[in-house]
């Protein structure tokens, strides 16, 4: 007979598990995180995969810095970590997918044990701030088909562990900061499909790996911007379920394989900004799935032959930057889905073809710097997409087609430096989106475009070298976006208007040799960005304001050749970062301000044929790039400083039409050969002339109208010892009177004797 408290502990037994059944069935989240413990058994407990993985992801959490930790804020102990933000479960409730991309995180992947996700397909961390090495154990995940560690600041080697992950099929280390090689055992990765290792310039100079031909399974490959250099593989070529593959910012050279050919499959190539050489191989222009193809910034040449018109899906061909030569194929007409055609900087030739009015897709046309010839075509106004037309120095000539008149929604009219003629279309900007509107250094006449007055938009517009004709203060209005405006050597007249000086962004004001009369308003230094301020060659009057001194930005100011008076202000001692200072041919009196002249960055000083008199000021700095200095045609008087003579760096000197006296300082004797021009002509300079190519090769007009000059030139007299004598018999006699002076004082103080 059983125990009495034996038969009740087996009714508890039973009472206990009914129980926990129950509450299983209700609370099914008890059984994933409680520890039963039979009261029969005396096993341990055995976590669960779950627990194992929540436990990894957290304590991965725990070492990210506080904000990081922060942003996860649904990663707790108390909830199913397949309810966590960025994680995603299988079937079985094991961790399937981590995605933290643009979370901002800032940690390290080092704490993250990889052997507690067995079922891990996905990690992704894209642009967060995850930064050391990649561990090696990230190895262990064995059936992991993505990574995406892109846009972090990791750095060293690729652990040569992750080459082992052959079931990876997506691998995106871009815009890292990943040091080393690219290996050859990259091959392993058979089933890779994507590849994406761009943009790190850390890695080691070295080749592609021939292998990179083996991974046949590729459908996008990005090796830009990593270093590489030599030749293309030709296995490349056997990539042949490859779409996109981008191979830029490298500097790969030799030719482009002929392999190409075989990828039938590519969509978009880039091959810009390397060193590829040669011609284009034939079999290239077979890739007929072809819609975007770089070839830019290279040293490709030959033509472009007519097969070019096999690429029918052609969107976008950028050429730019090439030798190719010869005349653009009439056959490009054909790619009627083109929508950006860049040709610029290269050698083309002959005129723009007719053919090209078939490309009524097309938005942007870049031809400039080529030598092409002809007019432009009219049938270009059916191009009614065409949003950018770049033309700019060729050789063209005629007017622009009436054809062109009625588009307004240009926002790059470039157009300089051919041989234009006529008027400039009156609704370039009406639309509002124009941007650059460059038609300098041809022969157009006429009015301003109307359009203009209002047009917002406009960022940089260069009139220059036309003969336009406008009143500069009513035919232009306010522009927030304007940082560049050149309207030099046309006929424009009229005063500076205040407008200019409510241009928010205004770096660049030039308006040199036209008829603009009046003073310098200082409501145009309201214009804080300036950083260029040209107005020479004009009828510009009254002074030269001192507020130009209290814009900091200022790197250039040339006001040369016009009616200013007054003095030169001090206060443009305060343009620290002054680079030039040209206000030569103008009534300008008074002295030079040594603030002016200590200038720390100046490399230009021009205060020519003006009424400045006074010393030249010593308070030059050896240290000053000063490049240039005319002086010439003032009342300055004095000697010619000797520091003069040791700036380093002078090429230009012009002293001439003075009253300069004394001799000229033997500094100039020293190592200066920068000095490729002097002037010290008409002055009363005398004494030996120094031993540098500048002064014994100047031509003999440099020279004459001084006092005596002497020495081994064309035109001078020799120096001999009476020229020496003569000054150290000066420098005597002025010693002589000075001790003189001395004594006569000495003997005046003796006291007399009594007699």
């Amino acid at each position: 007979m059983e125990p009495k408290f034996i038969k009740n502990l087996a009714c508890g037994q039973i009472l206990f598990i009914i129980l926990w059944v129950l509450l299983t069935i209700f609370f099914p989240q008890i059984a994933c995180f409680s520890n039963i413990n039979s009261l029969t058994s005396t096993s341990h407990y055995q976590p669960t995969l779950e627990d194992l993985e929540a436990k990894a992801l957290l304590k991965w959490k725990d070492s990210f810095e506080n904000h990081s930790q922060a942003l996860l804020s649904t990663w707790t102990r108390t909830t199913n970590p397949c309810k966590w933000e960025g994680i995603q479960c299988d079937k079985s409730k094991s961790i399937s997918s981590i995605n933290l991309a643009n979370y901002e995180l800032k940690g390290t992947l080092h704490t993250l044990n990889f052997t507690s996700f067995p079922n891990l397909l996905s990690l992704n961390i894209y642009n967060n701030l995850f930064y050391g090495t990649i561990p090696p154990q990230i190895g262990n995940m064995s059936k992991i088909n993505v990574l995406n560690f892109s846009c972090n600041p990791l750095e060293g080697s690729i652990p040569k562990e992750m080459w082992k992950l052959r079931s990876l099929k997506g691998l995106d280390l871009s815009l890292c900061q990943l040091s080393g090689d690219i290996p050859t055992s990259i091959a392993n990765l058979s089933n890779l499909s994507y590849l994406d290792i761009s943009s790190n310039k850390n890695f080691s100079s070295g080749y592609i790996p021939h292998e990179i031909g083996k991974l046949n399974h590729l459908e996008y490959l990005s090796i830009a911007g990593c270093n590489r250099v030599g030749p293309i593989p030709q296995e490349i070529g056997m990539l042949t379920n490859v779409g996109v593959m981008d191979l830029s910012r490298n500097t790969l050279s030799g030719t482009i394989p002929q392999t190409f050919g075989n990828m039938t499959s590519l969509n978009e190539l880039y091959l810009s900004n390397n060193t590829l050489s040669g011609t284009i191989p034939p079999s290239f222009w077979n890739m007929s799935y072809l819609s975007i193809l770089f070839l830019n910034k290279n040293n490709l040449s030959g033509p472009i032959p007519p097969s070019v018109q096999n690429l029918v899906n052609l969107n976008i061909l950028e050429l730019n930057y090439n030798h190719f030569s010869g005349p653009i194929p009439s056959t490009i007409g054909n790619l009627t889905k083109l929508t950006n055609l860049d040709m610029i900087f290269n050698h083309f030739y002959g005129s723009i073809p007719t053919s090209i009015g078939n490309l009524i897709n097309m938005s942007v046309l870049s031809l400039r710097e080529n030598n092409l010839s002809g007019t432009i075509p009219a049938i270009i106004g059916n191009l009614t997409w065409l949003t950018v037309l770049e033309i700019a120095a060729n050789k063209l000539h005629g007017s622009i087609p009436q054809s062109l008149y009625n588009f307004t929604n240009w926002e790059s009219f470039v157009l300089d430096r051919n041989d234009f003629i006529g008027h400039l279309p009156p609704q370039i900007c009406s639309g509002g989106f124009l941007l650059f509107f460059t038609v300098s250094n041809n022969h157009f006449t006429g009015p301003v475009p109307r359009s203009l007055k209002n047009c917002s938009s406009i960022k940089r517009l260069m009139l220059q070298g036309n003969k336009i004709e406008g009143d500069i203060a009513q035919d232009f209005g306010v522009y927030s976006s304007l940082d560049y405006i050149d309207l030099s050597d046309n006929k424009f007249y009229g005063h500076i208007s205040s407008n200019w000086g409510k241009c928010p962004n205004l770096n660049n004001f030039m308006i040199s040799n036209n008829n603009i009369t009046g003073g310098i308003p200082l409501t145009l230094l309201q214009a804080n960005k300036l950083g260029k301020l040209y107005l020479s060659s004009n009828h510009l009057t009254g002074k030269l304001p001192k507020e130009l001194g209290y814009l900091k930005s200022l790197l250039e100011i040339k006001i040369n050749n016009n009616k200013l008076s007054g003095n030169i202000p001090s206060e443009i001692g305060l343009l620290q970062n002054l680079i030039d200072f040209d206000v030569g041919g103008n009534m300008l009196r008074g002295t030079i301000p040594k603030e002016v002249v200590k200038l720390p960055l100046l490399r230009n000083l021009n205060l020519s044929k003006n009424k400045i008199e006074g010393r030249i000021p010593s308070d030059f700095s050896m240290s000053q790039p000063l490049e240039s200095l005319d002086l010439s045609g003032n009342l300055l008087s004095g000697t010619i400083p000797t520091v003069l003579g040791e700036l380093k760096q002078l090429q230009m000197l012009n002293l001439s039409s003075n009253n300069l006296s004394g001799t000229i300082p033997s500094s100039f004797d020293d190592d200066m050969s920068s000095l490729t021009y002097i002037n010290i002509s008409n002055n009363h300079l005398e004494g030996r002339l120094p031993n540098n190519q500048a002064f014994l090769k100047a031509p003999i007009e440099s020279l004459t109208n001084n006092k005596g000059l002497c020495g081994n030139h064309t035109g001078l007299v020799l120096c001999t010892a009476n020229h020496n004598q003569k000054s150290h018999k000066t420098l005597l006699l002025v010693l002589f009177v000075i001790l003189g002076k001395a004594e006569w004082v000495n003997l005046s103080f003796i006291p007399k004797k009594d007699k």
